[in-house]
């Protein structure tokens, strides 16, 4: 490996979610002014708009919006291409 590249800063770090006001404590190397306090000790803190808590494909409210008719287009296709074989 080469020295002097690899961060050195490893802790536990608490991510918030701002959209859902969840917050997770991971291990990081990721840098950070604020701190907050998570059960009772004193962590840095890494605020985020998104994570697995308020993702919609986590979450299950992902909604597939056919554009302009796209899957039917395909369909079409597909069904025009078994037909010849």
């Amino acid at each position: 490996m080469k020295k002097d590249i690899h961060p050195n800063t490893y802790r536990e770090v608490v991510f918030h979610d701002n959209s859902s006001d969840t917050d997770f404590l991971v291990s990081s190397t990721v840098k950070t002014t604020e701190t907050t306090t998570y059960n009772g000790k004193e962590y840095p803190l890494f605020r985020m708009e998104i994570s697995s808590a308020s993702h919609p494909f986590y979450t299950g409210t992902e909604k597939v919006i056919d554009t302009a008719g796209r899957v039917d287009r395909f369909n079409k296709r597909r069904a025009a291409t078994v037909a010849k074989k």
